[in-house]
């Protein structure tokens, strides 16, 4: 058997790492992780962080591959964006729970059934969803969004109500929430949380807007994944209660290697379930055998990809300026004006 081509179905003997990078080049490819891919996957990825700021980089590059360890809507994303480049995803089973919780074709009833709406949907949704969409929106971009639109106009706002949520509550902004959640930051326990905060005093939370409201009324600071990293480095505390997907807290710990960084616990007293099982089925062995067979490959009919990146453009000709910052500002005290100190 020749474990170095794994025939026999064993890549036993293998070292791993040295033939990714020898695929990486010989493939002329750039390696992409979310920050909630294994600690392995984003110390070896080219670029680390949030999906579209991602895409956006690996378009910017002169690569013929692009090898993306996320899930698919994100490979997806990348392929919209750089429709010339072979997208890989090491394993095509990585999906999402918003993007399940909307398919395409009850989304298009539900917008036929309102036809006076716009529809403002998060990114993180299939590509026949995003085709469906008049504007995509990440955390990030959001507000600024929202502050265009005219407040006569009104809106779907989906897959994700927790953020639909926060952006009502926040801006004082009515929209028609489609009812999807992420099931990782469902998860999370205020309980729990609140157990852990009495074991902390004065440690502040960073959560993410795809909390429940219930996790966000506590939180000191609420952004996407690269703004929680933003604030972690920011911070002038030692300790820090951080309310996502936690291998976030792999990159927080290489920044800043003397601070306590903790994830926030699940209904367990732990943090284990609010690993996001979609982004657990990548790893270093399917990133291989996807570098080396160029398979899985993402492919989107031209019609529907030109459909998907237009709502991505009036995105990024509304508010470019926010991709890849993750910042939805502090949030204050419980009970306290949504719009102060912003």
């Amino acid at each position: 058997m020749d474990a170095r081509n794994g025939i026999g179905g064993s890549l036993t003997g293998l070292d791993l790492r040295t033939e990714i990078d020898r695929l990486r080049k010989e493939r002329n490819a750039v390696i992409l992780a979310h920050y909630y891919q294994k600690p392995e996957l984003q110390d070896l990825a080219d670029f680390v962080g949030d999906s579209l700021d991602l895409s956006r980089k690996a378009a910017e590059t002169d690569a013929d591959v692009i090898a993306f360890c996320g899930v698919r809507f994100m490979a997806e994303t990348a392929k919209i964006l750089s429709p010339d480049k072979i997208v890989v995803l090491p394993d095509m089973n990585a999906g999402c729970s918003l993007e399940d919780s909307c398919p395409p074709d009850q989304f298009a009833a539900f917008r036929a059934k309102h036809p006076d709406h716009i529809a403002l949907t998060y990114i993180n949704c299939s590509v026949e969803v995003k085709a469906l969409s008049d504007i995509i929106v990440t955390s990030s971009s959001a507000e600024k969004i929202l502050s265009q639109i005219p407040e006569s106009q009104k809106i779907i706002f989906g897959p994700d109500r927790n953020l639909g949520g926060y952006l009502t509550r926040t801006l004082g902004r009515e929209m028609l929430l489609w009812p999807g959640v992420c099931i990782v930051h469902e998860a999370f326990s205020e309980t729990e949380l609140l157990k852990l905060k009495a074991q902390h005093p004065g440690a502040p939370i960073a959560a993410h807007p795809e909390c429940p409201p219930h996790i966000l009324d506590h939180a000191d600071y609420v952004g996407s994944t690269r703004g929680i990293l933003d604030f972690a480095k920011s911070f002038p505390g030692q300790t820090l209660i951080v309310a996502t997907e936690p291998h976030i807290i792999h990159q927080m710990e290489k920044a800043l290697p003397s601070k306590n960084f903790i994830g926030a616990p699940g209904a367990d007293g732990n943090c284990n379930c609010n690993i996001c099982p979609y982004m657990a089925l990548n790893n270093m062995e399917k990133l291989y055998l996807a570098l080396r067979d160029l398979n899985p490959r993402i492919e989107i009919e031209e019609g529907m990809r030109l459909k998907a990146k237009h709502s991505l453009d009036r995105m990024l000709e509304m508010a470019s300026a926010t991709v890849g910052q993750g910042d939805l500002g502090p949030v204050p005290a419980v009970g306290g004006d949504p719009r102060k100190g912003d």
